[in-house]
């Protein structure tokens, strides 16, 4: 497995995909810069092919070029197993109401030539820049539509298929590490079981509001093996920020106790974020 030297911090890109509101491309290039100025170098970009259908990846590439970044001062993780397709409705199919004014479709192929389509397909809408980190997105998802016991050890070994794949892409040099990202940390869990990785990507279980015991004893079990982990959407999907969805999903009014949860915490949080920041003082 490879060592992780990545910042602390890594920049999501789902808002360039126009995630529940639709950004011109100025704002994202501004979006960009300003990632860019608050990290060493490299600055890390997670990306993904669901992010708007590709649009996210395109969108990266673009302001990246504009601002005149070179490749080797950015590493991008590409999330792959989400393919661009033509759009044949008024919205996409793959996740309905989320992503705004979006020109595209995207359907999920995981397996050997799938995850490869996805890789060539990413950096293609990139531009000119290269995916250095790959993961398969969604296999959760993936195993969550499987009807019977025997279809999801089918596209179990779909997802064996398409690591297989990532890890040629590795030896051969194109990559330098591989990984998993994924809502469910039980999924993650079994493919870590199965397969050793260099990092997985863990979203939406680690937050404020969620962080069960059982995935902080998962979490140490992957820091004692050495590998990395990236906590992602810890505000959950945007919600704890004030955003309208809990984790991808439309939050009403029927949702009392979260919405009561986060009353109480937004209420308490300047609070709190006051008395960490207070030097503390002793008298002799």
């Amino acid at each position: 497995m490879m060592a992780m030297n990545i910042p602390k911090v890594i920049f999501g890109t789902s808002a360039l995909g126009n995630l529940y509101t639709s950004l011109t491309p100025a704002e994202k290039t501004e979006i960009v810069k300003a990632c860019i100025a608050a990290s060493p170098v490299p600055a890390v970009f997670d990306t993904a092919g669901k992010y708007g259908a590709g649009l996210a990846l395109e969108a990266l590439g673009n302001s990246l070029r504009e601002l005149g970044v070179p490749q080797q001062a950015v590493m991008i993780s590409n999330k792959l197993g989400w393919y661009r397709i033509p759009l044949t409705g008024d919205e996409p199919a793959f996740e309905p109401g989320v992503w705004k004014d979006i020109q595209f479709d995207a359907e999920q192929r995981i397996s050997y030539e799938g995850i490869l389509q996805c890789y060539e397909q990413g950096n293609e809408l990139l531009g000119g820049y290269h995916a250095s980190l790959v993961s398969v997105h969604d296999p959760d998802e993936y195993l969550a539509a499987a009807v019977s016991g025997d279809e999801r050890a089918k596209r179990l070994a779909d997802i064996k298929d398409a690591y297989r794949a990532l890890f040629e892409l590795k030896s051969h040099g194109r990559i330098q590490a591989v990984g998993v990202g994924a809502k469910d940390w039980r999924v993650i869990r079994e493919i870590t079981d199965m397969l050793a990785l260099d990092w997985v990507m863990i979203a939406n279980s680690m937050t404020l509001h969620t962080h069960p015991d059982e995935l902080l004893d998962y979490m140490a079990h992957l820091q004692s093996k050495g590998t990395g982990i990236i906590n992602s959407a810890v505000f959950n999907g945007g919600f704890l920020t004030g955003g309208d969805y809990y984790n991808y999903r439309l939050v009403d009014k029927e949702h009392v106790a979260l919405m009561h949860w986060r009353d109480q915490f937004l209420q308490f949080a300047p609070i709190l974020m006051y008395n960490r920041h207070t030097p503390a003082y002793s008298s002799d």
